[in-house]
C-alpha cells in the first residue's frame, strides 16, 4: 500500500511486513498513471527498504473506492485525495471554530459518491452541545462520534480498528490532535486557532499511519473548500439502497431536486423513513446546486 507521496517518490508498506517502508518510483511504462496514498501497487527491483535504494511501481490495482475533490465547483481537474479507504471520518468542531455544515455536506456528498462510508466526528464537545448538528443529519442514519480533550478517543479508535479510514476537516478543528492520540508516535504537528477563528494549516500532505490495533488512518491537510465538479446527483443517491431502487423510475436527466425543477422525481413517492432520508439527501444536493 502507498502510504506517502513526495516529489515523485512513493513510500510503500509491503503486505508481508507492514512495518517496512520501501521508497519507489513510477515505472516508465506507467506513463502518467496517477498513484496516490491508499493505492495498492506492484513493486519490482530493490524492495528491501535499504537507504538510497529505489523500487519501481509497475502496476496499480483496481480501486475499491476513491475520494476526489476539485479546487472549486467549476474546476474540471479532479484531485484524488486517497484510494481504497473504507471510511471517511469527517472531523468538525462544535466550537472554536464553529461547525461549517456546508463543508460537512460536501464531504458527505464526496464520500457517498466515492464509495466510502461517512462517519461524522464532532470535536470540542466540552465547549458546545451537538444537538443542532445531529438533527441536521439524523435522517441519513450517519454514524456520529463525539470527542473532547478527555472524552471519546477510545470510541474513535474502536471505529477505525482494522480498517482503512481517511480523516478530513478544515484547519483548527483538532484533526491532527486526534491523530496524535490515535497514533502516539505519529508526531503530527498540532496548531492553535487564531484569534479570528481560523485554524493554521498543520499537516501539509496526506499520509497513511498504522493504527496500534491494526488498520490505517490517512491524515490529510486541513481544507478550506471542497469542490465537487465531478459529482453527479445519481452518484450520491445510489449510495442508499432504497433510494437507488426508487430513482430507476425517474425520467432521464432528473437531478432529484424535486418540484419545480423535477416534478416527476420518484423520491417524492416514498414515505416513512425512506422519504425522510430522501429529503435529507435532496438537501445535500440542493446545497451543492446553490453554491
Amino acid at each position: 500500500m502507498v502510504v506517502a507521496v513526495d516529489r515523485g517518490r512513493w513510500t510503500c508498506a509491503p503486505d508481508d511486513d507492514p512495518t517496512l517502508r520501501v521508497t519507489a518510483m513510477r515505472a516508465r511504462e506507467l506513463g502518467r498513471t496517477p498513484v496516490v496514498v491508499g493505492d495498492r501497487v506492484g513493486l519490482v527491483g530493490e524492495v528491501s527498504g535499504a537507504p538510497d535504494e529505489l523500487a519501481r511501481i509497475v502496476r496499480v490495482e483496481e480501486r475499491s473506492s476513491v475520494l476526489r475533490r476539485t479546487a472549486d465547483d467549476s474546476d474540471p481537474y479532479e484531485r484524488i485525495v486517497v484510494a481504497n479507504a473504507e471510511q471517511l471520518l469527517i472531523v468538525a468542531s462544535l466550537a472554536d471554530p464553529p461547525p461549517r455544515t456546508g463543508l460537512i455536506d460536501r464531504c458527505l456528498v464526496a464520500g457517498y459518491a466515492g464509495g466510502l462510508e461517512p462517519v461524522l466526528c464532532l470535536t470540542k464537545r466540552d465547549l458546545a452541545t451537538p444537538e443542532n448538528v445531529l438533527e441536521r443529519y439524523a435522517a441519513l442514519e450517519l454514524p456520529v462520534l463525539l470527542t473532547a480533550p478527555e472524552l471519546g478517543v477510545d470510541a474513535v479508535a474502536a471505529r477505525l480498528a482494522g480498517r482503512v479510514s481517511v480523516l478530513v476537516g478544515h484547519s483548527g478543528v483538532g484533526k491532527s490532535t486526534l491523530v496524535n492520540r490515535l497514533v502516539p508516535d505519529a508526531f503530527r504537528a498540532t496548531g492553535v486557532v487564531s484569534g479570528v477563528g481560523r485554524g493554521r494549516h498543520t499537516s501539509s500532505s496526506a499520509v497513511a499511519l498504522p493504527l496500534p490495533g491494526g488498520g490505517w488512518v490517512v491524515d490529510t491537510p486541513g481544507i478550506r473548500s471542497f469542490g465537487l465538479a465531478h459529482v453527479r446527483p445519481d452518484d450520491v443517491v445510489r449510495a442508499f439502497g432504497d433510494l437507488a431502487e426508487a430513482i430507476t423510475s425517474c425520467p432521464r436527466g432528473c437531478t432529484h431536486l424535486g418540484p419545480p425543477a423535477d416534478p416527476e422525481c420518484a423520491l417524492d413517492e416514498l414515505d416513512g423513513a425512506p422519504h425522510r432520508r430522501a429529503m435529507s439527501v435532496r438537501g445535500l444536493l440542493a446545497a451543492l446546486a446553490d453554491s
